[in-house]
This record gives C-alpha cells, structure tokens and sequence, in this order.
C-alpha cells in the first residue's frame, strides 16, 4: 500500500470521531474551550483528540504523531511534559496542593515574579489570563473612581466588561456596551477622540502592546503620555507577549511602562495560572476589592511556574525560540514566493500568521484551509491563527515543515486553476469562532 494512502487511512480511524460524537451529547460546544473545537480546523481532516504530547509533538487519541505549532492555544513556552516543570509539579504534590493557610511557595514565586518583571513590586495571581484583566480592570475603576475603558486587543477576555464587545455577547447586560470604546492599534488619533469624547470617564486604556502589526509612529509612546495626561491607568495584556517576546515580556521588548501588567498562557507552560503585576502603588488596592477565589493560592502552579521562569533565564529559551522562528517565518515566505502563491507569515518571529489571498488579491479562506488541509496530512499541525514556536521546537523541526509546505505549494499551483481552492478540501471550511461587534473609534468620526 502506498504510505500516504496508509497515514490517510490510519488518520481516518473512528476512535476520535466517537469521542466527539459522544462530547457533543454532554458538553456544549464539544468543549470547554471554542478554539480547540473540531469546527475551528478543517473537520473531517484534523485530529480531533489529542492522548499526549512531547516536547514540540503531540500523539492523537488514533496514534497519529503531529509536530505542533499551536501549543496548546499559546501556553506552551518551554516543551510538552517538560521534566524540569514536571519535576517541581511532583515535588510540591507530594506536600500538597492546596491549603488552609498560605504557602511558602506563593512568597517564593511572587518575589520571582518581581524580580523578573519590570516595575513590578507586588503581584496578585489568578487562574486565567481573563482572570486577570478582568481583575485589572476592576483594580482601576476603583483607583480613578471611573467606569469607562478604551480598549485595544485581540480579544480573549471573555467576561462581562469586555464580551460586551463581540457577537458571543448574550447575557451580557447592555449597560456594559456604553462603558467600552474600542480603538485601533496604530491609531493614537482614536485614542484621543476617546478621551475628548469621555471627559474625565475613562478608567483605563487596556492595551495588547502587540498582536501581529509593529507599531509606528511613537504609537506606544503616545498611549503612555496619553493615560498620563488623563489621569487613567495603563492595563498591559500581556498574556501572549509575556515570557515569549522577552523574559522581561513586552514592557522591556518595546520599552514600554504599564501601571498593571498582566500575564497567563506561557508563563506556567501549559499551568494554569495567571498575574496581576504593579508598584506598590496600584497594587495596594487589591486591600479593599473582592478580587480572590479558593484556587488562586494552589501551590501546584506557582512551583511549576518558579521552574519555567528560572529555565528561562538560565538556558536563555527566548533567544533561540526567536531564532527557530525567524527561520520559519523567513524560510516559508521565500517558498511561497517561489512557488508563486500569496502565503505569507505575517508579524513576529515569536508570534506570527498566516495571510492567504488569491489571483485578485483578494484574501482567501479556502486557500489557508488548503494549505492547513494538506499540512495536516503530512502531520504539520497548525491553526488558522497563530503559530507559536516552543524551546523544545528544533531546527530539523523547522527544515521539516518548511520541506513539507514546499511539497504542499507545489501540489496546489500544479493542481489548481481559477482560484477554486475549495473544490480540493476534504473536509469542512474552518468556523470563525467570534467577530468584534462594536466598531473602532476614529478621529473623524466626530466630524461625519
């Protein structure tokens, strides 16, 4: 038998697709999580469990390995089943999880944290990356006595202050709407009608210091002055930026000072946990604010997270998870190009996505979704988002994807004609799991 016809076959057995049948009669969605829904990939073509993972790999519930390049939505900084972290993690159980009163390893990991994070001398930790803003965010309308927030991010903060702002919004009170402005990366302009419009109302500008785009024109600069001269806190979500872009996260990347930072995803690699960090100054609100939960002080995380961060700095992952994605963001460009399809990696080395768009210059969906397709079935995972690159990522990881993807290119522009792209999916069309609702402020919107 031909091997790729025996990997296909081998990708079509039933155990996943029972597991999801079954799901989908106990859990809505098929799972806790939107983006880890088979709809959010091409169904029928993607593996839809995973049984374990292994440093940049994972193995399906079929026994199909895959190399990963979405990381578990962004988590996974240092590797699948790290043994440092693991061994840190079976250390501390084996005193315990949690407790009745507070546990050293909470004093340890917070003074890490300060340590390690710029301006920060106090840190609150959460569960979530949504925890945390959310709880930021309550932090700064009790600090400036305001209600009002002008936001800037790719979403992902999924409670009621900012879902207010997506079409996932039912059971969101309507209130919440009239208390958000939404402006857009790179335009500090919107910003400023923000606050002409909002007179002494705004709480807080909450800035992701960067999705994909790089920003121009002093604009990080110009947000900081602004929150300055308005008296209102400067919320960082830096969940995906920090421990990636630099061990320091986005406030030493693009020298940059937020008044709350706030980090999750990859600096527990795969723990859940999350942090609220700031001066003295800020932090000290968290006194007075019913911002606390039972699970917040378990001792699992914080040591597992004490084990990332001083793996970081003593191997100095970040530096060469950059150079292993320059590679591939680089490599994968020149391909493309050369084999005459507009597929580009757009954004950072750390952090990038894929941008398709057909003949006419016009983006195209089935495109991506063919070239995830095709990946895919050569055990390339990667997702209509991001891609992230790991420590445990190598570079025969890289020269193998970039091989594969050179393969895949040269199918298509050889098979292809019209743009028609959908007409060679073997599976369903990717669903978009949200869009952003409320529009973007502009400068001459006060005008029109």
């Amino acid at each position: 038998m031909n091997p790729d016809n025996l990997n296909t076959m081998l990708r079509k057995l039933n155990l996943s697709n029972d597991l999801k049948e079954r799901a989908r009669k106990v859990i809505p969605h098929q799972t806790g999580t939107f983006s880890r829904a088979a709809a959010t990939f091409v169904e029928g073509v993607y593996p839809a469990y995973i049984k374990s993972a292994k440093g940049s790999h994972f193995t399906d519930v079929d026994g199909n390995e895959y190399l990963d390049y979405l990381l578990g939505l962004g988590p996974i900084t240092l590797g699948y089943n790290y043994k440092v972290v693991n061994d840190a993690i079976i250390d501390q159980l084996n005193d315990g999880i949690i407790f009745s009163l507070p546990h050293p390893t909470e004093v340890e990991s917070s003074e890490l944290m300060c340590k390690t994070i710029p301006h920060a001398e106090m840190v609150k930790f959460e569960k979530s990356g949504s925890n945390a803003v959310t709880g930021a965010v309550r932090a700064a309308r009790a600090i400036t006595k305001r209600d009002k927030i002008a936001y800037c991010g790719s979403g992902g903060v999924w409670h009621d202050w900012q879902a207010a702002m997506v079409s996932r919004d039912g059971g969101v009170p309507e209130f919440n709407k009239k208390l958000i402005n939404v402006f857009n990366y790179n335009d500090d302009q919107g910003l400023e009608q923000i606050f002409e419009d909002n007179q002494n109302e705004i709480a807080a500008i909450v800035l992701e210091p960067t999705i994909y785009e790089k920003p121009t024109n002093n604009f990080l600069k110009r947000v900081r002055e602004t929150a300055d001269k308005n008296n209102s806190v400067l919320i960082m979500d830096e969940v995906i930026t920090g421990f990636r872009f630099d061990l320091k996260g986005g406030q030493k990347y693009f020298d940059l000072k937020g008044d709350l930072v706030c980090f999750g995803k990859g600096m527990g690699n795969g723990l859940p946990i999350s942090a609220i960090t700031g001066p003295y100054e800020y932090m000290q609100i968290f006194d007075k604010l019913w911002v606390s939960s039972t699970n917040n002080s378990e001792t699992l995380s914080m040591a597992g997270t004490i084990a990332v961060i001083d793996e970081m700095r003593e191997k100095n992952t970040v530096s060469k998870c950059w150079e292993l994605g320059s590679t591939l963001f680089d490599g994968w460009n020149k391909i493309t190009e050369k084999n005459n399809l507009d597929v580009k990696m757009l954004g950072y080395p750390i952090r990038m996505t894929m941008k398709c768009f057909n003949s006419k210059k016009v983006e195209s969906l089935a495109l991506k979704a063919l070239i995830l397709q095709e990946m895919i079935k050569k055990g390339i995972f990667m997702s209509p988002g991001p891609t992230f690159i790991s420590y445990s990522h190598s570079l025969e990881d890289i020269y193998n994807t970039l091989n594969v993807l050179d393969d895949v290119c040269k199918e298509i522009s050889k098979k292809v004609s019209n743009d028609n792209y959908e007409k060679y999916l073997e599976g369903n069309m990717p669903k978009t799991i949200w869009t952003m609702t409320m529009q973007p402020i502009k400068k001459q919107d006060k005008y029109v």
